[in-house]
């Protein structure tokens, strides 16, 4: 189960430089979007997603794939091929902030994500004014939505 929350920071209003935390290079495609699967590099590792639907809150289903699969299947993408570069901040309470700076065609985009343990502690959560507007409840920022624009 992924419980997530995700919002539209400034970079120029980040309370930290990305460039400090570790940064991981990821390529993603998609499948199918309804319901979600996803093929993803990330670095060196490679998987397939399923993802059910849902805003908030949805069932995710990673299973790991050879880099000759992946290649095989990137080209059976629907639209766009998703390039972005993530970087894992750490936060209070455990939490950690997946800052996502997209490339190419989606650039200047930037999401944040931060994934919760429960929904109580996802609705609770307070979020600072750096962090931006809050979209968790947009379909139009989930990637496989990106992926067609």
């Amino acid at each position: 189960m992924e419980i997530e929350r995700k919002f539209l920071p400034d970079l120029n209003s980040l309370p930290f430089k990305p460039e400090d935390y570790p940064c991981r290079k990821i390529e993603q495609g998609y499948l199918c979007t309804s319901p979600v699967v996803r093929i993803r590099r990330d670095n060196k590792s490679f998987f397939l997603t399923y993802k059910s639907k849902g805003l908030m809150v949805r069932e995710e289903y990673n299973l790991p794939l050879t880099q000759e699969a992946y290649e095989h299947l990137k080209p059976k993408i629907d639209g766009r091929l998703i390039q972005k570069k993530r970087y894992v901040i750490p936060l209070d309470g455990g939490l950690a902030l997946e800052l996502d700076i997209f490339e190419d065609s989606l650039a200047p985009l930037v999401i944040a994500e931060i994934e919760f343990p429960d929904e109580e502690s996802a609705n609770s959560f307070v979020a600072p004014a750096w962090l931006g507007e809050d979209v968790t409840m947009s379909p139009l920022y989930h990637n496989s939505t990106l992926s067609k624009i």
